[in-house]
Order: C-alpha cells, then sequence, then structure tokens
C-alpha cells in the first residue's frame, strides 16, 4: 500500500511540473530567456485583437495588470474580442535581441481558454 502511494504521489509531482507556470508579463518582458524553453501560462484581459481573412494567424494583446503582451494565435480559431478574460498557455518568442533588448516579444499560443 505505501509503494502505491508512493508511486501516485511522485506521478503527481512530475505532472505538476510538467504543467504551464503561472507568470506575470512583467516578470516575463524582464528575463524573458529564462523562459525561453518553457510553456507559461497568462491571465488577463484581451486589450485588442485584430487578424486577416484567410490568413493562418491571429493576434491579440493581453495585460494582466503588471504589462502588456501580444499573442500569437495559429490555431484557426478567431481571437478573442476587446475585454474577455483568458488564460493563455504558450512559449516564449522574440523576432530580435538588440543590444540586449528583444523586441518583438509574443506569446506563441499552446492553449486558450475563456474565463467568465
Amino acid at each position: 500500500m505505501k509503494k502505491a502511494f508512493a508511486v501516485a504521489l511522485l506521478g503527481a509531482f512530475v505532472i505538476a511540473g510538467c504543467a504551464a507556470r503561472g507568470v506575470r508579463v512583467a516578470e516575463l518582458k524582464d528575463q524573458p530567456t529564462k523562459y525561453a524553453t518553457k510553456s507559461v501560462s497568462v491571465n488577463g484581459v484581451v486589450t485588442s485583437s485584430w487578424g486577416f481573412p484567410f490568413a493562418p494567424f491571429q493576434l491579440y494583446n493581453v495585460d494582466d495588470g503588471s504589462g502588456e503582451i501580444t499573442v500569437l494565435s495559429r490555431s484557426g480559431r478567431s481571437a478573442p474580442t476587446k475585454g474577455t478574460r483568458v488564460q493563455v498557455k504558450g512559449k516564449i518568442s522574440e523576432l530580435a535581441v538588440f543590444g540586449g533588448r528583444s523586441v518583438g516579444l509574443h506569446l506563441q499560443e499552446e492553449d486558450r481558454k475563456i474565463k467568465s
């Protein structure tokens, strides 16, 4: 019985370690390389969204109170509208780095949940 409990507990830790970590936008902007290879989760409000007909992607901005980040969605779903509360999971990416500063920092959406 103790062995089964230990295996179940270890499994729970492994699953929890693989889950996306909730991070503030300000922290992502301050230390983007720290999160470059990890999936992260951001909770916030959509401040703007846009897309182009027949384009394979949508863009929207999410503000979590500490800052705002652009989200790139390739899911085929339409971007959420302004004012929608969302939880977005994805990986951090940047277009370039100049003089140690990130340019075009964004979150590549892996999953999105609409919050009520």
